[in-house]
């Protein structure tokens, strides 16, 4: 019986889905390589009909962060393992519908690319369209980035890629530094080391976002896969290969993220650095160290490695990701913790209380320390006026810590809620460079502003971005980078820790003087996990479910407001309409509130909690601190109780 008629009599009994088998078929009939067909036949003798779902039921989705899924099967197939590399890859990425592989890789190039040059077409533009393309350390990272590249100067457009690993706040600012009209990350961030990810990035140096996001699906879609065998060959004859005045460009921009360059210089900030085996080091530590800081490397975690061997998991806002750098910094009596993901976009820190233990800080408390640190030091400098103004303006996540609009409520200044994914924070920040643009004379050249006379002029036409951040972790000093940024995060957190030396205090007690000031926050994520084919199903019936029948209690609690992004007209600070999206917002008649959400990189369902409370003194905050987690905690449990209910059905 042939593969084909095989997968029929599998979709037939019931085995597999009908979508799986209608991909499969498409996929045979594009001409797949020999070893592509042989896998296939492996998994289906193997009788892994889960297995084969998974790959095929759909076709891998762009989401929030682009698309993301594995390269590597949990049933593996030994035609596609094949050889391993050094760094242990396997021979070929996984085949499969819904992962990232050559395939799907190569179909969303052409899907980009096709986009990009109909868009310049309808500006009147007639250069070739022209990319930039960075990879993390993932296995099949360079080779996708190889891959992305060739594929696009096939298609007739110049593309530009590094010698090497290099973060994604890097790539956001290449692409303006290049005049690129569109850029990628081969990245799938903190994900497990089995995933590898598409980020797409349009002409600003943000992900993008609608019109052209919806754009490109449809392209990316209108790829037949027959056109895919012309690509897969590898050729980098028409590639540029960027070189150190790339890398000079981009440090000098991030460098810019320091305010008090002085501070850091006087204090001599001791820190103990990792990058958990990733691209952090690239620039993280030339730039703490040009800024005058002690800094100590992870030695075990310096070194590129797509499994990341020496972590369960690479995300920093994992305690056990730290447990070598806090060790280190205990060893070397350190002042902080800095460490970076794979891709070096997001930071997480520890930090030493007053009695002298590391203490990990969540993303919201990072992000609100920052936030009220740097209001406090643009005032000082006078670009801001010390009351505070409309024109200045934080930018966050909806599903980012509320103390964030508290702390902009207290410096005067006006705070703009985004949906989830950084793109929107660079949207909001695209807006005000356009507003600024629309007051000036032709001619005028925004890209070579210094940040002062940015933030200037900004204040004057239109919003000065002081800065953005979301509760994941990401953070982002200014506007020359339009994406979240571990390595200017890593200098702006040092720089606070230096301030707060100097004061002769330690970050959690500068934490407990902005609870005192604005009231204590605290923060809550139920993360529930849903992989596969039926995860999705579960995912979506938790969505819809709350759409068509929105809770009503949680215990004694009763919900006093639910609002529904995805139906409802919600506009944000500056007026604007917010996007559509699969987003619920639940106020309680406590004050709580919690945000629901499905994952756009993970097979996951979210929740975050939000819970404050009124503070009238220091004394009072060991007290109000222990019952708001109390009850946030139980509310917690809840929310996961009934979301699982609702999940099975």
């Amino acid at each position: 019986m042939s593969t084909l008629a095989q997968v029929q009599a599998a979709a037939k009994a019931g085995q597999i889905m009908p979508s799986t088998a209608e991909n499969i078929a498409a996929f045979l009939a594009a001409g797949l390589p020999v070893w592509a067909v042989e896998s296939i036949d492996e998994l289906i003798t193997k009788s892994a009909w889960g297995e084969l779902n998974d790959r095929f039921y759909r076709y891998l989705e762009f989401g929030t962060g682009g698309m993301r899924g594995r390269t590597i099967g949990v049933v593996t197939a030994a035609a596609e393992t094949g050889q391993r590399d050094a760094a242990g890859s396997p021979e070929h990425a996984a085949i499969g519908s819904n992962l990232l592989n050559d395939f799907t890789l190569s179909r969303a190039v052409i899907g980009l690319f096709r986009y990009t040059q109909k868009h310049l077409g309808r500006q009147g533009v007639s250069a070739k369209p022209r990319l930039v393309i960075a990879c993390d350390v993932r296995h099949f990272s360079r080779h996708f980035c190889e891959l992305a590249a060739s594929t696009w100067t096939k298609l007739g457009g110049e593309a530009f890629i590094f010698d090497g690993p290099r973060p994604t706040p890097q790539l956001s600012y290449s692409v303006r530094w290049l005049k690129a009209h569109a850029g990628v990350v081969i990245t799938a961030s903190h994900n497990p080391p089995h995933d590898n990810g598409f980020k797409a990035y349009f002409d600003d140096g943000a992900q993008v976002v609608p019109p052209h996001d919806t754009g490109i699906v449809a392209e990316v879609n209108a790829v037949p896969l027959a056109e895919l065998g012309a690509f897969l060959a590898i050729d980098l004859a028409g590639v540029t290969t960027l070189g150190r005045d790339a890398d000079d460009a981009y440090l000098q921009v991030a460098a810019q993220a320091a305010i008090d360059h002085d501070v850091l210089k006087q204090t001599k900030l001791k820190i103990a650095f990792t990058n958990i085996h990733a691209t952090g080091s690239v620039h993280s530590i030339p730039l703490l160290i040009h800024a005058g800081c002690d800094v100590h490397p992870v030695k075990e975690q310096l070194v590129f490695d797509a499994n990341f061997p020496t972590v369960k998991s690479a995300n920093p806002e994992n305690a056990a990701a730290l447990a070598l750098a806090v060790a280190l910094a205990e060893r070397e009596a350190c002042d902080v913790v800095l460490a970076t993901d794979p891709d070096a976009d997001r930071m997480g820190v520890a930090v030493r209380n007053r009695a002298g233990k590391m203490e990990l800080l969540t993303g919201n408390q990072i992000g609100a320390l920052l936030a009220d640190y740097r209001l406090t030091k643009y005032k000082e400098l006078g670009w801001i006026p010390a009351a505070g103004s409309d024109r200045a303006c934080l930018v966050k996540t909806f599903v980012t810590s509320q103390l964030q609009d508290a702390i902009g409520r207290a410096h005067g200044v006006k705070v703009v809620n985004t949906l989830t994914g950084f793109k929107w924070i660079a949207a909001k920040m695209r807006g005000y460079e356009q507003q600024l643009l629309a007051a000036m004379p032709a001619g005028f050249d925004y890209e070579r502003l210094a940040l002062r006379e940015r933030a200037r002029l900004l204040m004057q036409h239109s919003t000065f971005y002081a800065f953005g951040t979301e509760e994941s972790y990401g953070y982002l000093p200014n506007d020359f980078v339009r994406d979240k940024d571990g390595n200017a995060a890593c200098l702006m957190f040092a720089e606070l820790c230096a301030w707060v030396k100097s004061r002769g205090l330690t970050v959690p007690e500068y934490l407990d003087e902005i609870f005192v000031r604005c009231g204590f926050y605290l923060e809550g994520v139920i993360n529930l996990y849903y992989e596969g084919a039926s995860g999705n199903a579960k995912i979506k019936r938790i969505l819809d479910t709350y759409r068509a029948s929105p809770p009503q209690r949680f215990g004694d609690v009763a919900v006093a407001k639910f609002q529904d992004f995805g139906r409802e007209d919600i506009r944000d600070s500056d007026g604007e309409l917010i996007p559509k999206q699969d987003l619920y917002l639940v106020t309680l008649a406590n004050g709580y509130s919690f945000a629901a959400r499905g994952s756009g990189t993970e097979p996951k369902m979210k929740f975050y909690l939000f819970a404050h409370e009124k503070v009238a003194s220091v004394a009072e905050l060991p007290a109000i601190k222990a019952n708001v987690r109390a009850t946030l905690d139980g509310l917690s449990n809840l929310i996961e109780a009934d979301a699982k209910i609702r999940a099975e059905g």
